[in-house]
């Protein structure tokens, strides 16, 4: 199993304990790690995908069924109704709120999922890949430090981020440039901190030229927004953009066909949600119908759901990549 991968499950698993009931937990929570721990042993040593998504529903059926089973059988229903509502035992309450709470902490905090709508990330993402996005993948774990270890963004990961001109709608890139880093485009190819970078991850699809994309920074263009103008004002010395401290340069691996740093500038680090964990789907759609989920995408989904879902992407797992300095750039 992928170590990242490995972390989150271990993350998920301990927060889902906290949904049993406390003398449950007492008693049979240490089997219950352990019992985890054997299963991911099983897994990491399969060569095959399969094991990883029998461990995670088998994990989730194994919650389900007795996460709740033990919880209704905690309450005493008839004591509750002779007793009257003024009198519902205050340990009933705390431990369903605690359960409550720590379902929403685990959906909203923890793991989000996300569809890629566009092709920016194509040959790494494609559109119709849906993710789940590790929310805690650059948190500072706090007094959790010895267990969680803390990793800040790296060159060359790939990142869920709120887009800089508008905070509604989310991207993800992969950072090319972090505060400090002296960037520049040279026939498209990116020349860092005065090294040229060797990038395998990268397509490039297009069969003109356009200065302004293949030798950024010329002058701000058309399609720069108010943001990137700022960026050109300011950061801007000797033909390079140079990251300020607190932000990312982003760039899309389809270089040719991604709306990224290029144009509206940097990311403030504060916007970064997370980093992509796996593709638990792909489904082969236009991007209007994963950006608008109507009727019609309903039922294409119910007639197409088995021969447009790519299944050979499940559980694939973006991988960060470091770019080689290939040697001083032109």
């Amino acid at each position: 199993m992928n170590p990242t991968l490995e972390r989150c499950f271990c993350r998920i698993y301990l927060f889902l304990l906290y949904t049993y009931p406390r003398p449950f937990r007492l008693r049979f929570g240490g089997e219950m790690q352990q019992v985890f721990r054997d299963r991911c042993r099983h897994v990491s040593r399969a060569s095959s995908r399969l094991p990883v998504l029998r461990l995670a529903f088998q994990s989730a059926a194994d919650w389900l069924a007795t996460a709740f089973r033990e919880r209704f059988a905690a309450i005493d229903f008839r004591a509750i109704w002779s007793a009257g509502r003024k009198h519902t035992p205050r340990g009933f309450i705390a431990e369903w709120s605690l359960t409550i709470v720590t379902f929403l902490f685990f959906t909203t905090t923890m793991v989000q999922a996300y569809v890629i709508p566009t092709a920016s990330m194509e040959g790494n993402l494609r559109i119709g890949d849906h993710l789940l996005v590790d929310r805690m993948a650059y948190a500072d774990p706090g007094p959790f430090k010895h267990f969680l270890p803390y990793h800040d963004v790296a060159r060359g990961d790939i990142v869920v981020f709120r887009y800089p001109e508008d905070i509604r709608q989310t991207y993800v890139k992969r950072v090319i440039g972090l505060p400090g880093d002296r960037l520049h485009l040279a026939d498209k190819q990116v020349i860092r901190n005065g090294r040229r970078l060797l990038e395998p991850y990268t397509r490039h699809s297009a069969t003109w030229r356009d200065p302004y994309r293949d030798d950024f920074p010329t002058a701000p263009g058309a399609y720069t927004t108010p943001r990137g103008r700022d960026m050109f004002a300011w950061h801007v010395r000797d033909g390079e953009v140079v990251v300020p401290p607190g932000f990312l340069f982003v760039m899309g691996d389809n270089r040719e066909n991604s709306a990224d740093s290029r144009y509206w500038g940097f990311v403030p680090r504060e916007y970064v949600l997370g980093k992509p964990l796996v593709v638990y789907w792909s489904y082969d759609a236009p991007t209007n119908d994963l950006e608008d989920w109507n009727v019609a995408h309903f039922v294409d989904l119910a007639q197409h759901f088995f021969t447009r879902t790519r299944w050979n992407r499940t559980l694939l797992i973006p991988r960060p990549q470091v770019a080689q300095e290939a040697g001083a750039g032109q």
